[in-house]
Formats: structure tokens, sequence, C-alpha cells
């Protein structure tokens, strides 16, 4: 089973990792207090939340994936019964998960819904999304051509710049407020 392996958790225990750290620090003091007047409505945070896990997610996959194909660290690639399990397969998986649970109005923004349930699948969504979509050359040929130059140049670079350009769009709000404050900080000092 490939969940026994060690291997196995190490990219999720890397991005719970730094999404924890993420929300750890916005979670008190004076950046909790930016952080919820830049994010008044629900929407837009779970936007950012999304382009956040996805940007992050990127990072540490390519990060990995590099790695393995590479031979360097404690990295290897999940198979079971000899077959090479993917990380899209638990990207879709994720996604499955996420939906079933904005189905069930879990997590959804909603008055009546959770916010911390809003924010925690925002971010496994995004997630979700970076395991599948960085595998998109894959489902595009219907082969493995991860390592070639068909599922290489442009993706790597698309993958990046779009996480990145969507954590500085829902984001703007939030950077706006961080860049007053500390304009404060340095006026007063």
């Amino acid at each position: 089973m490939p969940w026994t392996h060690r291997s196995f958790w190490i990219g999720p225990l890397i991005i719970a990792a730094i999404l924890g750290l993420l929300a750890l620090l916005f979670s008190r003091g004076l950046l909790r207090r930016v952080y919820s007047e830049r994010f008044p409505e629900s929407r837009r945070e779970r936007l950012f939340l999304a382009s956040l896990g996805f940007f992050v997610s990127v990072v540490v996959i390519r990060g990995i994936t590099i790695a393995i194909h590479n031979d360097i660290g404690p990295f290897h690639n999940v198979s079971m019964h000899g077959r090479h399990i993917h990380h899209m397969v638990w990207g879709i998986l994720l996604l499955l998960l996420v939906g079933y649970t904005w189905l069930m109005r879990i997590g959804t923004g909603a008055a009546d819904s959770s916010p911390w349930a809003g924010r925690f699948t925002s971010m496994l969504y995004g997630v979700a999304a970076a395991l599948t979509l960085d595998e998109f050359a894959l489902w595009l040929n219907l082969s493995d051509v991860y390592w070639q130059r068909e599922g290489r140049e442009s993706y790597e670079a698309m993958a990046f710049f779009g996480g990145l350009l969507a954590i500085g769009v829902f984001g703007a709000p939030l950077f706006r407020g961080l860049a007053h404050e500390l304009l404060t900080v340095f006026r007063r000092g």
C-alpha cells in the first residue's frame, strides 16, 4: 500500500506545514487584524486561499518531482502493485472530496457554513488543482511525457506564474493592508 511508505507522506506534510505556518502567522495580532479588515467577505478570502494553496503546492510538487527525477534525498515515486501512481490521481480524489463537501454545504462561505471549513476546503481545492494540473500533459497526451519537452517547459512557467498572479489578484487587499501597516511602523520609528 502506498500510504504505508514514508515517501508518500513527505509532499503532503511539506505543503501542510507551509500552509499551516502561514495560517499561524495570520491568526493573531496585527497580521490577524489586517487580514480580517482586507477580507471582509468570504468569497474573496476563499479565492485567495485557493490560489495560495495552488501556488505552494506547485512549488513543493515541482521540487519533489525534480528531486525524484535526479535521485536526490528520500523522495521516490509512489507505486502500488508495480504501477506508478501519478500525483494527478491524488489531485482528482481531493477535487472529488472538496466538491462533495461543498455539495453538502460544508465550507461554502454561506452564512450557515463554518468559516474555518471554508478556509480549509478552499486551500484543499488549490492543492488538488495543483496536483491535477501539474500533470496536464499526461491527460492531454495520454502518455507520461512529464520529463519530455511536451510536458515540461511551458507548463512549469504557466503553473508558477498562474499561481503567483492569482495570489496577487485575490490577495491585493491584504498586501495593500500589510504595506500600509509597514509604512505606519516605519514612520513612527
